[in-house]
C-alpha cells in the first residue's frame, strides 16, 4: 500500500507525465512480484539486470549488468537497501548513463522511500541527479532499474552508506578530484571489482590519477567487504611507479606524475621472527650428488638463495612462525623459491595461536568461512595481504592450499607491538605452593606493583631520571652559592659599618652606609694630655651626642654620622693608659687608670672600625659633661675584662 502511495505522489510530481507514472507503477509491481527480498539489515536484490553488487549493513555498492559496458535490453533489477535502526541512508551517484528518452521512458533509475513516501527520479541521460550525494530521511530505500530497447549507455553505478558517514564518496573518485594536501573520506564496500586503474604500490605510493578507494584496498588500508574511513596525503610525484600484486589486486606500472597518493596506515612494521618450524622439509640431492637442505629457517623473506620447501609428496604441509611474544599482526608478505626452481604457493590459509596448542583459523570480517588468501603468480615477486581485523597472537601458521610444482615459501609478517595498559591490581596475599629456583638471567629492572615496565623503554626512562636529577642538583648548587655570597657580603658590611652592642638606637636617617663613613686619620687624634692638667678639654670636632635610652631590641651594629654628647677619644697607643687626674678617675662611669696597662670601660664607649683599621672608641659618659681625653691599650686585662 505504501508503495502505491509513493507511485501516486510521483505521478503528481511529473505532471503531464502520465506515461512515466504508469511506467513507475509497472516497475513497482514487477519489483514486488520478483519474489521475497527479505528484511535483512544488509538489504537484498533480484532481477535479471543486476550487475556487481555488495550490500552490507553500513555501506555497499551496486551496478547494472555489464557495467561499464552497454547494459542489455529489456532487463530489470530491484535492490532494497536497509540501514540499521536509528540511522538513515546516504546515496552517492557514481555514474548514471542511460539512453535519453522523453520522461526517461525507455531506460530509467527510480529511488523510492517507503517510510516517508518520497520518490527520487526517474533518472536517465537527459535527467541526471542534481547532486552527486543524495541525503534521505529513511533507513529503507528501494532502487529500481528498468530498460527497454536502446542503442547506447553504460548503465548505473551507485554506492550507499549510513548517515554516520557524511563524507561518503563514490568508487570512481580519483586523486585528481582533490586539491588539498590532506584528504579524509569514507569509501564504501565493494569498490575492489569496479572498473578503474591504479598505478603504484603501498611502499612508493600511488599515482594521483588512480581510483582512490580501489587504491586503498590495494594498500591494505580497508577491506573491500567492509569499506571504511581513509586518510591520505597528496605529496610530490615520483618518476616511476612500480607494479605490485596485493590484496587480490594488480596495480600497473606508471610514469611521472605531479602528485602521488600516500595512505596513512599505522602498525605497518616488519616483525622479527624468533624461530621457524615446519611440518617437513626437503633434503634435495641434485644430479651431481650435492646436498641442499630446504629447511624451515630458509623461510625468512630476507634470506638469499633458496627458500623453505616441504618434502615432496607430503600432505597438509604447513609453516609456523614464532614471534617470541604476542604481537598485533596486520599483514603478511609471501614469496616463492627465488631460485632456478620455479616453486611457489598460489593460495593458503592462515591460523594463529597463543600457546601453540589451540589454533584458530583466520576468517576475516565475515567470520563464516576460513579466508583463502591469494598467493604468488611466480617465484620471484612478493605478494602482500592485509589482516582486517588484525591477528593478536604469538604463533602464526601458514597452510598452503594450492601451489605450482612444489610447496616452497618465504614469509614476512607485518604489524606492531601490543599497546599494554594495565590497571593496578589489588595486593592480595597468597601462599606460594612451590619454590621457584633463581635463574641465571637477572631481571633487567625491579618490578613495581601496578606498573608495567617495558624493557625497551627502560633506557630512555633511566636517561630521563638522570637528566632530572642532574638539573635538581645544579639548581641546589646555584642556590647554595648565592646564599654563601649573600652571607659573605653581609658579614663584610657588618664589619665595615659595625658598632658594638649597646649603642643607643637612632633613627634610620642617622644610619650611614659604608660609603658615608668618613675615614678617620691618625694624625687628627689629640695627643695625650699632661698628667694633672684638668683644663684641657675635648677637641671641637667631637660634638656632644644626645642621651638616648639604650634599646635591648637592637643588637645589630650601626655606624653614625654625628654625636651631640661629649665623647672620650681613645687612640691606640703602645704606652697604655696615661696617668689621668685623680678627680676624673673617681667620677662615676669614667674609666680609671693606673700605672698598669688597663682597658677602657665597655659601658661608656662603643667601638667602630675605620677603613684605616684604627680602633676608635666613641660614646657618652653617663652623668658627665666634658671629660678629658685619655688613651688605653688594646691588650686584654689580666682579670678577665673584655678588651676594647
Amino acid at each position: 500500500m505504501m508503495m502505491m502511495m509513493v507511485v501516486m505522489m510521483m505521478m503528481m510530481r511529473v505532471g503531464s507525465g502520465a506515461t512515466s507514472g504508469a511506467l513507475a507503477l509497472v516497475l513497482v509491481r514487477r519489483c514486488l512480484l520478483l519474489g521475497p527480498l527479505g528484511l535483512r539489515s544488509a538489504g537484498a536484490q533480484d532481477g535479471n539486470g543486476c550487475g556487481h553488487t555488495l550490500l552490507t549493513p553500513h555501506s555497499g555498492t551496486l551496478s547494472s549488468k555489464n557495467y561499464p559496458g552497454t547494459y542489455p535490453n529489456h532487463t530489470m533489477c530491484c535492490w532494497r537497501l536497509q540501514a540499521p535502526a536509528g540511522t538513515s541512508l546516504l546515496l552517492a551517484f557514481g555514474d548514471v548513463d542511460l539512453e535519453p528518452s522523453e520522461h526517461c521512458a525507455h531506460s530509467s533509475l527510480l529511488l523510492t522511500d517507503t517510510q516517508t513516501g518520497t520518490a527520487y527520479g526517474p533518472y536517465c541521460r537527459n535527467s541526471i541527479p542534481s547532486a552527486p550525494l543524495l541525503v534521505t530521511n529513511s533507513s529503507t530505500v528501494t532502487v529500481l532499474f528498468n530498460t527497454t530497447s536502446h542503442r547506447s549507455g553504460r548503465g548505473i553505478l551507485l554506492s550507499y552508506a549510513t548517515s554516520q558517514h557524511p563524507d561518503l564518496v563514490s568508487c570512481l573518485v580519483r586523486g585528481t578530484h582533490y586539491t588539498q594536501e590532506h584528504i579524509s573520506v569514507y569509501c564504501p564496500a565493494g569498490c575492489k571489482d569496479i572498473h578503474g586503474d591504479i598505478w603504484g604500490n603501498p611502499s612508493q605510493g600511488y599515482r594521483d590519477t588512480s581510483v582512490l578507494c580501489k587504491a586503498a584496498v590495494h594498500a591494505g588500508v580497508i577491506a573491500d567487504e567492509l569499506g571504511g574511513q581513509v586518510t591520505l596525503s597528496r605529496e610530490k610525484g615520483i618518476t616511476l611507479y612500480e607494479s605490485a600484486f596485493a590484496n587480490g589486486l594488480r596495480s600497473k606500472r606508471g610514469s611521472l606524475s605531479e602528485k602521488r597518493l600516500v595512505f596513512h596506515k599505522a602498525c605497518d612494521n616488519v616483525l622479527e621472527v624468533v624461530a621457524f618450524n615446519a611440518s617437513s622439509w626437503w633434503h634435495e640431492v641434485d644430479v651431481l650428488g650435492q646436498d641442499r637442505a630446504w629447511v624451515a629457517e630458509r623461510a625468512a623473506l630476507s634470506t638469499t638463495g633458496h627458500s623453505w620447501a616441504a618434502e615432496p609428496g607430503a600432505k597438509a604441509a604447513w609453516l609456523e612462525l614464532d614471534l617470541g611474544t604476542r604481537r598485533n599482526v596486520t599483514g603478511i608478505i609471501t614469496k616463492g623459491s627465488s631460485e632456478q626452481h620455479n616453486y611457489y604457493v598460489t593460495s593458503y590459509h592462515v591460523s594463529s595461536s597463543r600457546d601453540r596448542k589451540n589454533w584458530r583459523p583466520y576468517r576475516g570480517s565475515s567470520g563464516q568461512e576460513d579466508k583463502v588468501f591469494e598467493g604468488n603468480a611466480d617465484s620471484q615477486g612478493e605478494v602482500s595481504n592485509a589482516f582486517i581485523p588484525p591477528i593478536v597472537a604469538r604463533y602464526i601458521r601458514v597452510t598452503p592450499q594450492s601451489w605450482h610444482q612444489s610447496v616452497a615459501l618465504k614469509v614476512a609478517l607485518v604489524g606492531c607491538q601490543l599497546a599494554r595498559v594495565r590497571a593496578p591490581r589489588p595486593n592480595v596475599p597468597s601462599v606460594s605452593k612451590e619454590v621457584l629456583e633463581p635463574t641465571s638471567r637477572p631481571d633487567s629492572c625491579t618490578p613495581i606493583s601496578g606498573i608495567a615496565l617495558d624493557p625497551e623503554k627502560a633506557g630512555s626512562t633511566l636517561l630521563a631520571m638522570l637528566l632530572i636529577g642532574g638539573f635538581v642538583l645544579l639548581c641546589s648548587c646555584l642556590l647554595l652559592l648565592a646564599f654563601l655570597c649573600y652571607k659573605k657580603r653581609k658579614s663584610a658590611a657588618e664589619l665595615n659599618c659595625g658598632i658594638t652592642k649597646g649603642y643607643p638606637k637612632l633613627e634610620s636617617s642617622q644610619v650611614c652606609s659604608l660609603q658615608s663613613l668618613p675615614a678617620p686619620s691618625l694624625s687628627s687624634f689629640p695627643m695625650a694630655p699632661t698628667p694633672g692638667d684638668l683644663s684641657q678639654t675635648h677637641l671641637p670636632e667631637y660634638a656632644e651626642p644626645d642621651l638616648v635610652q639604650e634599646s635591648t631590641m637592637s643588637t645589630r651594629s650601626r655606624c653614625h654620622q654625628s654625636l651631640s654628647t661629649p665623647c672620650r677619644l681613645v687612640s691606640r697607643s703602645p704606652l697604655g693608659c696615661t696617668a689621668a687626674p685623680a678627680a676624673s678617675q673617681g667620677l662615676p662611669g669614667a674609666p680609671w687608670c693606673s700605672t698598669r696597662h688597663l682597658p677602657c670601660g665597655p659601658e661608656s664607649c662603643q667601638l667602630g672600625w675605620s677603613r684605616l683599621a684604627a680602633p676608635v672608641l666613641r660614646g657618652p659618659v653617663r652623668g658627665l659633661g666634658a671629660v678629658p681625653s685619655h688613651t688605653c691599650t688594646m691588650k686584654p686585662y689580666e682579670k678577665g675584662n673584655t678588651a676594647a
